[in-house]
């Protein structure tokens, strides 16, 4: 593969694309949130307001053997939308292609070009009274062919699903320049292997997603939202099971947040009001939403009542307007820009069976205890099982002091995770930071498949290379 782009290869790109199409690249499409990794500048940017441009760009690239690497929001979070080695690479960004193609409001079904901005998308949507539930900390920048790359997660998937099951077709551009045409609308579609969920999830390896159709329901009218204090994990997973009896599926978000969380948030970002307030070790933010029933706030009250009476929980805060629950939103929202500017040691993105969540916590928070004086910070949307296990700095000390235990206890982690049956990444994908974790914890045929799937669809190697996995 070359080292560089030859003029051969960009005359050749530039005869066939509008003359716009390609820039040269600043340095916000060569950085990711934490800084951990940076792309080369050995790259040019091109911005596709088509498919058929987009078509256009990787039959070039194809031909000259030069890699792409898909760009959407730069919010991810494990590098996957960078190329830090010297090989020779297009940046591609969906950011031009932000068009709703149709909107079927009688089917709850909305077509949409991969670039538009997940924030942007709901808010067209909430004026048709339409709600498209996927939600996220970084909605406001964040793009739909990202989040679809990546089956992002996020707080609604208790309710709701990742957005995998939130979406019904896609339209996507494969490695040979093909158009895959799979923009359908539809619940059921028994016709040989899902090449759908093969690209959602696959991280710019396979193909470029262009548009997809996502499954909309009706907007939420009713949202009750409370902060309660909870003994421990053990007992938020009983306030869970009950949540979910009393209230049944309107139960939307269950999100654990430990008191380092509020620590954290209070000292890096005094802008945000940290809603919670004593001893308690341990709160959990519930949301129930209805789009009809009238009487929900009444029996979400009357849940937290008999919360109360069971002694589920020990104190607790039920919004009393929209503006407060905002407030409550607001800071669970901001706890990852908290832990960005604290400094992380470890940032560990899990799933675990729900029934092995608290014994987790309990045992690698006491393990790590005894080997290192960094402090962690554990939230999540523990009601799909998902953690956001995070070790940080002691305030006295920097980052680069942990460097010598760092292979240490990221090990002590996964391994426990990996012992428990969990996943080593829930909602960020593997990336290029997270692949020595995705080989130890794999079945050995499940790496063998997707090596295969990988040099069959993209023999070239041409998608995102470096990415999910070295083939």
């Amino acid at each position: 593969m070359p080292k560089l782009l030859t003029s051969n290869f960009l005359n050749s790109l530039k005869a066939k694309l509008p003359k716009d199409t390609l820039r040269e690249v600043t340095p916000k499409y060569l950085e990711e949130p934490r800084g951990i990794l940076k792309g080369n500048n050995n790259s040019i940017l091109a911005l596709p307001k088509s498919t058929q441009e987009v078509s256009i760009i990787v039959k070039t690239c194809q031909e000259y053997k030069i890699s792409i690497t898909p760009y959407s929001g730069g919010t991810g979070l494990v590098g996957g939308q960078l190329n830090p080695s010297q090989t020779a690479s297009v940046i591609l960004s969906i950011e031009r292609m932000v068009s709703i193609r149709n909107l079927y409001e009688e089917e709850k079904v909305v077509i949409v070009e991969a670039g538009i901005i997940l924030e942007q998308l709901q808010n067209l949507l909430s004026k048709e009274n339409l709600f498209f539930p996927l939600s996220l900390a970084s909605e406001g920048s964040c793009r739909i062919g990202g989040n679809l790359a990546t089956n992002a997660g996020g707080v609604q998937v208790l309710k709701y699903g990742s957005t995998r099951d939130l979406c019904l077709g896609i339209e996507a551009v494969l490695p040979n320049g093909q158009i895959f045409n799979g923009l359908k609308r539809l619940r059921k579609d028994n016709t040989g292997y899902d090449l759908k969920n093969l690209l959602i999830g696959s991280e710019g390896t396979l193909g470029i997603i262009t548009a997809a159709s996502l499954r909309l329901f009706p907007k939420p009218s009713h949202f009750c939202t409370a902060i309660v204090a909870v003994e421990s994990p053990r007992e938020a997973l009983k306030l869970l099971n009950f949540a979910q009896k009393f209230l049944d599926n309107r139960v939307s978000s269950f999100e654990l947040i430990g008191q380092k969380a509020a620590e954290f948030v209070a000292k890096c970002l005094p802008q945000i009001k940290v809603p919670i307030e004593g001893d308690s070790e341990w709160f959990v933010l519930i949301e129930a939403t209805s789009s009809s029933s009238k009487n929900i706030e009444l029996e979400f009250e009357n849940f937290i009542k008999l919360v109360f009476e069971k002694e589920l929980v020990q104190d607790g805060i039920i919004a009393q307007s929209n503006a407060q629950r905002k407030i409550f939103w607001s800071f669970r929202e901001n706890i990852p820009e908290a832990n960005r500017l604290v400094g992380s040691i470890v940032s560990a993105d899990i799933s675990l069976p729900l029934g092995e969540l608290a014994d987790f916590i309990d045992k690698i928070s006491y393990e790590i205890s005894l080997i290192s004086d960094c402090q962690i910070n554990c939230f999540g949307h523990v009601g799909d099982g998902n953690l956001h296990f995070n070790l940080f700095r002691n305030w006295d000390k920097t980052v680069s002091s942990y460097e010598s235990i760092v292979p240490t206890l990221s090990s002590m982690l996964y391994g426990e995770v990996i012992k428990r049956n969990g996943s080593i990444s829930a909602e960020h994908g593997i990336g290029r930071l997270k692949k020595s974790q995705l080989l130890a914890s794999s079945d050995k045929a499940k790496i063998d498949t997707i090596k295969a799937i990988k040099k069959a669809i993209d023999p070239n190697g041409i998608f995102n290379p470096g990415v999910l996995i070295d083939v």
